[in-house]
């Protein structure tokens, strides 16, 4: 039987070990997907899944129901993976004068997101942090800064840079692919 996210809320408040196992159910999958775009080592993405959906459960009294749960567990996995992050604080900065300009001519969107997912999660560390921030999550450049204790001139260029990366990677897809097609 399917309870609404009201109900689930509810059950969850009064400590309902069902509603704790159909949260578990409902959420794991995508929280899973969330740990494992900032951290690139499967167990401890896994860690950080259920560090974040536990975080969660311990925390459901203060939801005020602005937005979705679901939204709301992805930020509590969000913030669990950056504060393992700085733990490690294994940031790579890139000087400024390093940062090339951005050159949009080419479309990400043309890719397999399977493939450009891989791909984010190639980058170092630093860079793949600050592009999901950014890019997927949708947080301003002050904010990332304020997340991670960098400035929003670090913050710029490591977005700029995990942009050039992954371009460059496509490219060079891109490339393969259509020699491959030339030689059918």
């Amino acid at each position: 039987m399917k309870i609404s996210e009201d109900e689930l809320i509810e059950a969850l408040k009064k400590g309902k070990v069902e509603a704790q196992e159909r949260f578990y159910q409902r959420f794991a999958p995508k929280i899973l997907a969330v740990c494992y775009r900032y951290l690139t080592d499967e167990d401890e993405a896994e860690d950080m899944m259920i560090q974040s959906l536990l975080r969660a459960l311990q925390n459901i009294a203060s939801y005020k129901a602005v937005g979705t749960l679901e939204g709301w567990v992805k930020r509590i996995a969000v913030n669990e993976c950056l504060k393992q992050l700085r733990k490690k604080s294994a940031f790579q900065m890139v000087p400024l004068h390093e940062v090339e300009e951005e050159d949009n001519d080419f479309a990400f969107e043309d890719a397999d997101i399977t493939y450009l997912l891989d791909l984010i999660r190639s980058l170092p560390e630093g860079y793949r942090t600050v592009f999901n921030l950014y890019v997927i999550e949708g947080y301003s450049h002050s904010e990332i800064a304020g997340m991670l204790g960098i400035s929003m001139g670090t913050s710029k260029s490591q977005l700029s840079r995990a942009r050039a990366i992954l371009k460059e990677k496509l490219m060079k897809t891109h490339q393969i692919n259509r020699s491959n097609e030339r030689e059918y």
